[in-house]
């Protein structure tokens, strides 16, 4: 945890900061292994140049020892006081995205002297860069991603519902010792698969339907994340065309990434390739994003992201190409930034296959 302080304190130095107030509940796991969840309620470190760190706590939290200096209060205690009397409020001060303006607005006012500063990106780039202890954890994510896909695929038969695999998907993931899915996971039958984010619903699986499923599994708080795209019964010569174009740009940008690459490099290759078959008004969206502790973290891969790869990101490739009202495809997985190029995290077969 020491090394995570010290480089975030090495961010804030480069802002011209000389403290900084977090309070994003997996930030302050991140940086001192206490977790909690505030709800409506305050939950703050505070962290200077110096390397003090100071945690503001809620007597209602369950929090046995901390790293950190505390600062316990009831609901009832003054506690803008209790930071205020703690930070210099003559000079600038980080904030993280994640603080409300219930609480920050006040402490404005307590402390007109202070200047508020959005420093978020002190934390989330660290966060950007996983550990060898994280990349462990992650990796463990996307085994178990693997082998419930697997089990996913042999399950589906006709007549299905969404809800009815989407429903499996999840019991397998506690099976495996999971506390649950990283996100809502996606199924879609037929045309449903031309929205990207469709919520699984009663539509019954019939032959030639495409079959899209986009899940991910959350172990010992790190998240999975993949995407494939079946037929069931038989596969439209057309469709199928389009699933190996998607495949084929997915790989092209795996094939790319390396330290130094500039991740809109990235997003251009897929995107070029899917636009010189035909299809580039149909990839709606940006190639990929950041992954961690949550599904979505600060980062992506874009046609607008100047970041600059670097060992030990993890983020999504994940192109596809959507026919409303037709048919959709997505081949999504996960990649982890080597020293040398990156280790795709997902070992599924990529290829579109026919379900009986």
């Amino acid at each position: 945890m020491n090394n995570r302080i010290e480089r975030v304190i090495s961010a804030m130095k480069a802002k011209d900061l000389t403290q900084m107030i977090i309070t994003d509940p997996m930030s302050v796991w991140y940086l001192t292994g206490v977790s909690v969840e505030p709800y409506e309620r305050l939950f703050a470190l505070y962290i200077n140049d110096t390397g003090r760190k100071v945690l503001f706590l809620n007597n209602l939290y369950n929090v046995p020892e901390s790293p950190c200096e505390e600062i316990w209060f009831s609901d009832t205690d003054d506690q803008i006081s209790l930071i205020a009397g703690v930070i210099d409020g003559k000079t600038r001060l980080g904030i993280d995205k994640a603080w409300t303006a219930g609480f920050l607005i006040p402490l404005m006012e307590a402390c007109p002297g202070m200047t508020p500063v959005l420093a978020s990106d002190c934390v989330d780039d660290c966060r950007a860069a996983k550990d060898a202890e994280e990349i462990a954890l992650m990796k463990e994510a996307s085994h178990i991603n693997d082998l419930v896909i697997e089990r996913a695929k042999a399950y589906i038969k006709g007549g299905m519902t969404e809800k009815e695999v989407a429903a499996y998907i999840d019991a397998e993931y506690l099976k495996e010792g999971c506390e649950g899915n990283s996100f809502t996971t996606i199924v879609s039958f037929g045309a449903n698969a031309a929205d990207p984010h469709h919520g699984p619903d009663d539509t019954v699986l019939e032959d030639g339907m495409c079959v899209l499923i986009d899940m991910g599994c959350k172990k010992n708080r790190y998240c999975s994340d993949m995407t494939r795209t079946w037929f069931y019964k038989s596969a439209d010569p057309e469709y199928a065309k389009i699933h190996d174009l998607v495949r084929a740009a997915n790989e092209k940008a795996e094939s790319l990434i390396k330290p130094g690459v500039v991740l809109k490099d990235i997003d251009a290759a897929a995107r070029d390739l899917i636009t010189e078959g035909g299809y580039g008004p149909n990839f709606t969206h940006r190639l990929g994003h950041f992954i961690g502790q949550a599904d979505h973290e600060k980062g992506d891969v874009s046609s607008v992201s100047t970041i600059v790869a670097k060992p030990g990101m993890i983020f999504s490739i994940e192109p596809g190409v959507y026919l409303p009202g037709k048919f959709g495809v997505r081949v999504e997985d996960l990649v982890l930034v080597t020293e040398t190029g990156c280790e795709v995290l997902n070992h599924v077969d990529k290829k579109w296959s026919v379900l009986h």
